[in-house]
């Protein structure tokens, strides 16, 4: 019988997500904004410096990083001690991210772009990686994960409600000041760097890694335990479902801002809007905990998407001005969206376990890093596309645009992304892992003497 967990470490594990969502939010809402709109980068170079660095430099860390967290032995345990090497760090280049001068252009945007999100992307690695890998340790029961989980998503949307809806007041609060829009940009990235840093020491310092007696640890060498990852047909299925809705989930977070600003003429509101949306989010994260015990995780987090589609196709159609028709919109999209909050990261323990039963190691640490690559890649794919859209359809920072730009600017922010969303949903129906084959496998590792 596996015992459950205390609702007081389950909120300690989940308060580290608060700063980790932080900084998440304000780069899919926000960064591309900032490049583009208060430092005058052309958003076809921040897009594609964004996008070389997940390629080049992501490809390597995230996995080595939960690669090594799985190998160490240490009196804190095999996560913690990343959590909080990385802590500080973590928090300074936050604030190095929104801290770029203004008036860059050409080779030294790009580079100063790439730079700085390296830094930021390195030491966020070094935190989240062993972070969401604690995940899978802390509980081995289906539905007990969930409730793990659903916990840390109250703490992740009240990060992504801070980074997406505080940021422009932190700027406005620091501009009443008298500072400059760079420098209050800078301003709100050292709140945020601080914020990130406390929240991971929170956890760090309130979670009990305590081994688990009946799990090995990996052994593997480093291309067999990636070899064993890929060759996880769930979890390949997973990757296939986690692309399509991020980088799709990122289309229409970045070009929200450019949407309510240059579409609907509410850029006042932006902050309301994103309260509203991410509110819902946060309402409905336990009714969809509870969905899951009748559908399993696969349809429950296809019927969200379903909901969230149909949201997002009547933004498309809203006419150009000011509308009260948006806050609708973004209710029904947060009530769906709320599934992609509980679901993916309680899945991915899940399949860990069906590796497990094939090798009779535990490899959280190189699952979890994989993951993380997956998502920051298809993140900065989002992110980079929309700057290639804003380019191709003639977007120009600070003037009203052209009927040509605001179609691209919906195009990209609702079509797109639905298509998307509508091309995932047979996946996630169909998903191979339920309650009863986990069940299945749980009786099995409890009767085999090797797991």
């Amino acid at each position: 019988m596996i015992s459950k967990l205390a609702l007081r470490t389950k909120i300690a594990y989940g308060v580290a997500d608060l700063g980790i969502s932080l900084l998440t939010a304000s780069i899919q809402f926000f960064l591309l904004f900032f490049y583009t709109d208060i430092l005058g980068i052309d958003p076809g170079i921040a897009g594609t410096a964004l996008l070389v660095g997940k390629l080049t430099w992501d490809a390597v860390n995230d996995p080595l990083v939960g690669y090594f967290s799985d190998r160490t032995r240490s009196r804190w345990g095999r996560r913690k001690p990343y959590m909080l090497l990385g802590a500080i760090p973590f928090g300074l280049t936050v604030w190095l991210l929104f801290s770029l001068p203004p008036g860059l252009s050409g080779l030294t945007a790009f580079l100063a772009v790439l730079g700085s999100f390296l830094l930021v992307d390195t030491t966020q690695t070094l935190v989240s990686v062993p972070y969401y890998a604690l995940s899978a340790e802390l509980t081995l029961d289906y539905d007990e994960r969930t409730s793990l989980i659903s916990i840390r998503m109250i703490f992740t949307v009240l990060g992504y409600i801070l980074g997406a809806a505080a940021t422009t007041a932190v700027v406005g609060a620091f501009m009443g000041l008298g500072w400059t829009r760079t420098a209050a940009y800078s301003g709100m990235g050292a709140v945020f760097g601080v914020v990130a840093v406390v929240t991971t020491l929170v956890t760090v310092l309130g979670v009990k890694e305590t081994p688990n007696a009946d799990l090995k640890p990996a052994e593997m060498p480093a291309m067999a335990q990636v070899k064993h990852v890929l060759g996880n047909r769930p979890f390949v299925r997973y990757m296939i479902i986690s692309t399509i809705v991020s980088i799709s989930f990122t289309l229409l977070t970045s070009l929200l801002p450019y949407y309510l600003t240059y579409q609907l003429g509410m850029s006042a509101q932006i902050p309301l809007v994103m309260m509203v949306m991410l509110g819902t989010i946060a309402l409905f994260l336990v009714p969809w905990r509870y969905a899951s015990r009748r559908l399993n995780k696969g349809p429950a987090y296809a019927l969200g998407l379903a909901i969230a589609s149909a949201a997002v196709l009547v933004a498309f159609f809203l006419p150009r001005g000011p509308t009260p028709i948006i806050y609708g919109v973004a209710f029904f999209a947060g009530l769906g969206f709320s599934a992609q909050y509980v679901f993916p990261w309680s899945m991915i323990p899940d399949v860990i376990e069906i590796d497990q039963a094939r090798t009779g190691e535990r490899h959280e640490g190189v699952y979890f890093g994989v993951n993380a690559f997956l998502g920051k890649l298809t993140g900065a794919v989002g992110i980079a596309a929309s700057g290639w859209a804003l380019k191709l359809y003639g977007y120009e920072p600070n003037v009203a645009q052209s009927d040509r730009a605001l179609f691209g600017i919906r195009f990209f922010f609702a079509i797109v992304p639905v298509v998307a969303f509508t091309a995932s949903l047979p996946l996630l129906i169909k998903y191979p892992i339920t309650r009863e084959s986990h069940e299945a496998l749980a009786k099995k590792r409890e009767g085999s003497p090797t797991l």
